[in-house]
């Protein structure tokens, strides 16, 4: 009898257990289909306005600028270059924000989670810590290093382990990227390198890759020129 009690309890406890993991899984892919229509909701958003309201901008900065080239009133000179002004200040403010929800549309953590996705046979460690915004340049450039990191490991390394690492610190953006191989089978100049280190060199920053101690890539972008 008391057997029988401890193993109801114990079932029901790890019931409990499994039925709040589930829960707290359930909310952390709710809270991320949340995210990605926010992001897809913004990039909508930002089209819009450059097709329509950037588009009305264009048209009345030329229409300004036509009527200030025929205009023979000298009381409506001053006031037709305030227009263009006012104008042309509308137009950058549109194209500002046009390409900061472009910027917030990249989603970096989770681009670099769906490439990860297809390496099923490794063991992938993510240590992600980037702040709220990023440029998208930078987004960029360390999506498309990971991609190459991440195909070049599949290729020529025999580990099966892989460790990423995106974080900002207060003067620059850091990705690191390695495996546990032992005995990678390619010269490093054969893997892609020059293409990563022109996108790097692009953004100013500086890039190391290693094949020493298995597969390597340093990568730091400053936050200043951005």
């Amino acid at each position: 009898m008391e057997e029988n009690f401890r193993f109801l309890r114990d079932s029901a406890t790890e019931y409990n257990l499994l039925l709040q993991q589930k829960n707290k899984d359930l909310i952390v892919k709710q809270n991320h289909e949340i995210h990605i229509a926010t992001l897809k909701e913004r990039n909508r958003i930002a089209r819009e306005i450059h097709d329509n309201v950037g588009h009305m901008l264009s048209r009345s900065i030329l229409q300004a600028g036509a009527l200030a080239a025929v205009n023979q009133q000298e009381h409506l000179k001053e006031p037709l270059h305030a227009l263009t002004l006012t104008l042309s200040t509308a137009m950058t403010s549109v194209r500002e924000s046009v390409h900061n929800l472009h910027d917030d549309s990249v989603d970096l953590k989770g681009a670099v989670l769906e490439l990860t996705s297809d390496f099923s046979d490794y063991q992938v460690h993510l240590d992600y810590d980037m702040g709220h915004y990023v440029p998208a340049s930078v987004k960029y450039c360390f999506i498309s290093i990971v991609k190459e990191a991440l195909s070049n490991i599949a290729r020529h390394s025999n580990g099966n382990e892989i460790f990423l690492t995106l974080r900002e610190h207060p003067s620059l953006y850091q990705l690191i990227i390695r495996d546990n191989g032992t005995n990678i089978r390619q010269n490093p100049s054969g893997m892609g390198i020059e293409n990563m280190q022109e996108r790097i060199k692009q953004l100013k920053g500086n890039f190391s890759l290693s094949v020493k101690d298995g597969f390597q890539i340093f990568a730091a972008v400053p936050r200043e020129n951005h």
